[in-house]
């Protein structure tokens, strides 16, 4: 049984791959309370008959969006939605005093003229202005004090994470970077498209967003604050045929001659206090991370290059884990709570 100061909690976009894996964890956290759902009219019901589940756990409804009717239930609200329509909710979510994790790329860029550029919608500057990016590993005390919390993409948490060590010392060629991604198909979301089909996807292995993938400007605004410098990527994304998980290879070109023990060393050092980042020795598999909030990052030195290889779960620390990652330290959790 709940306390009565139970912190209540809201998903709006509740019938999402990311949501249901949000409330998963939810479940298990033990010290929050889920109060509202929301989602498109068409998507709506009880719970446990749109995602079977949950029957027997979590007796909702889920509503048709109203961010004024959940805002009235919740004290902290997951806006789970898609890009451009996030935006429309969280100004009314916030003005009623709930803090606000947002799921989309609506609040993760700082630059205006780039969600124009990249998602074809002018910002929400106003609120954009005290967004925080939700990477605990880099911005815990920052997050700690935010009202909005943009939570970061799943290929950016798996690069950001991945260069993070080398940037931030200044190791690297900020210019020259490449980075090759393989997401499962859970990345593309629920809603049905002809390449995530099981009879397109099974058995095959493509690239895609080959002229620019919106992601990219995300990548390079966060490495380049990390840096302190102008930092420029190329990013490749491909789709494999699994239903979860990122691999990032990441290829660097050292500013000096670097060892594999020195970089190694490097990362150890960086990461040394954070509980979900495994420096290993060898290759990750997105296996190896499946279902957990871990990322998993191995950097090897190879012909005169610096190749980062990051694994993570997208639907867990690249999405609904992180989120709740933020949420423990926004309400004042520890902060693996619900997440190991």
């Amino acid at each position: 049984m709940m306390k009565a100061n139970t912190p209540r909690v809201g998903i709006l976009g509740a019938t999402g791959y990311a949501a249901a894996e949000l409330l998963r964890i939810l479940l298990r956290h033990g010290g929050v309370e889920i109060t509202a759902l929301g989602a498109l009219p068409q998507e709506c019901g009880p719970l446990g008959k749109l995602f079977p589940e949950f029957a027997g756990r979590l007796d909702l409804n889920v509503e048709p969006h109203d961010g004024a009717s959940l805002a009235a239930k919740c004290d902290l609200a997951f806006c789970a939605l898609p890009h451009a329509v996030s935006y429309k909710f969280v100004p009314g979510l916030l003005a009623a005093g709930v803090k606000t994790i947002d799921f989309s790329a609506d609040y993760r860029l700082k630059r205006p003229g780039l969600y124009e550029k990249w998602y074809q919608h002018k910002p929400d500057e106003a609120n954009l202005a005290h967004a925080v990016y939700g990477l605990p590993e880099l911005y815990r005390d920052e997050i700690r004090q935010a009202t909005l919390i943009a939570n970061p993409g799943c290929y950016p948490t798996s690069v950001i994470l991945g260069l993070a060590p080398l940037v931030d010392q200044g190791l690297i060629r900020p210019e020259q970077i490449i980075v090759n991604s393989a997401s499962g198909a859970s990345g593309a979301g629920r809603a049905v498209k002809l390449n995530t089909l099981y009879c397109e996807l099974n058995e095959g292995y493509s690239a895609y967003a080959v002229t620019g993938h919106r992601h990219q400007p995300e990548m390079e605004e966060q490495l380049s604050r990390i840096g302190r410098v102008d930092v420029s990527l190329h990013f490749q994304p491909h789709l494999a045929p699994m239903d979860r998980g990122i691999l990032s290879t990441i290829y660097a070109w050292p500013m000096r001659e670097q060892t594999q023990e020195a970089v190694r060393k490097l990362y150890r050092d960086f990461y040394k206090n954070e509980r979900f980042v495994v420096v290993c020795d060898d290759p990750p598999s997105t296996k190896h991370v499946a279902g957990t909030n871990y990322v998993r990052i191995c950097p090897v030195v190879a012909q005169g290059k610096i190749v980062i290889l990051s694994a993570i779960d997208n639907l867990t620390k690249g999405a609904a884990g992180q989120a709740v990652q933020n949420m423990n330290l926004l309400l004042g959790f520890d902060e693996a709570r619900g997440l190991l």
